[in-house]
């Protein structure tokens, strides 16, 4: 078995809120305890309702956060606290696809300028050999390289997206997260993006971080499924087990509100109530206030993440639901 890319282990983030000079700070726990491994040409799905940490998770392991305590490893080098020898090579190996192809790239630069940037300040390439590089990355992800000079206002939403995966890809890293990257894409439109991530993962041996609302995206690309639920993750585990018998209610009930494009009938499962604030969080379980099989039991002891049928779960019933 080959180590993995990235490694993170407990990793958390905590946010000091100031509530005025003479009154105490609260603190809002975006991140409580995530831990995973990705190893080269896997992709991990992060799944959740908007709020509950995903984007938060994405930015600490592309090290634009410092976390609050936890491990990240990645390439077998420490990013939370790097050797200053360390750190250029780090922010190279890995790379970030946001969501948004219209706000991403710079409307006054074209697109050769774009792409060449990262190599202007990261390599010693000449620009006659940057200006190869470019070409040959606009080809690998599907635009043409007479495309060079054209402004991003120039292109489809589906095109910038390729130009903004082109631009991650530039230095080579060893793993890509993608923020939500097809969510503002057309239907029809996400599933050329999604093969040609697929195909690029094939072709360079990447490991992705897919991060995304989407179970019916996720299911297309994802190897292991991670679901979060207010900076918590309550399951873990390969995509196959996930789908095909959820032991989370929370998972449950976002796998049943997934349209599917065969016979099989969900029961669609409503969630009551609202998305708790992640400044005054629940005692006992998270998702104990939405919960449609609650117990007293959950309202009072908060759940430890436990294996249960090869994956990992954070409900003290997850077992009743092996045999439904």
């Amino acid at each position: 078995m080959s180590s993995p890319v990235v490694e993170a282990k407990n990793l958390k983030q905590v946010y000091e809120i100031k509530r005025g000079m003479f009154r105490a700070s609260d603190h809002l726990q975006a991140v409580g305890g995530v831990s995973f491994a990705i190893e080269a040409g896997k992709t991990l799905a992060v799944v959740g309702e908007s709020g509950c940490g995903k984007s938060t998770l994405a930015r600490m392991v592309t090290l634009i956060e410092h976390p609050t305590s936890g491990e990240l490893i990645l390439n077998g080098m420490d990013a939370v606290h790097p050797k200053p020898s360390e750190k250029k090579t780090l922010r190279q190996m890995v790379q970030l696809v946001f969501q948004n192809p219209y706000g991403s790239l710079n409307p006054r630069k074209k697109i050769g300028a774009i792409l060449e940037e990262p190599l202007i300040i990261n390599t010693k390439l000449t620009a006659a050999e940057r200006r190869e590089r470019v070409r040959e990355m606009m080809v690998k992800v599907g635009l043409r390289p007479d495309y060079y000079n054209r402004y991003p206002h120039m292109f489809s939403g589906g095109q910038r997206q390729r130009i903004a995966i082109a631009r991650a890809l530039m230095l080579s890293p060893k793993l890509v997260v993608a923020d939500e990257p097809v969510s503002a894409l057309d239907v029809s439109i996400q599933a050329q993006v999604l093969n040609l991530l697929a195909d690029l993962q094939k072709e360079l041996g990447l490991a992705y971080l897919f991060i995304s609302h989407d179970l019916g995206v996720v299911r297309y690309i994802a190897d292991d499924v991670l679901v979060m639920y207010l900076g918590n993750v309550v399951e873990h585990g390969p995509k196959e087990k996930i789908y095909a018998n959820a032991l989370h209610p929370y998972t449950q009930a976002l796998l049943s509100s997934t349209p599917t494009v065969t016979d099989e009938k969900n029961e669609r499962i409503i969630l009551k109530g609202e998305l708790p604030s992640p400044l005054n969080p629940p005692s006992g379980c998270v998702f104990s206030t939405r919960c449609p099989f609650v117990k007293d039991r959950c309202r009072a002891e908060r759940p430890a993440s436990r294996e249960v049928d090869g994956r990992s779960v954070a409900c003290h019933f997850a077992e009743d639901f092996l045999s439904k």
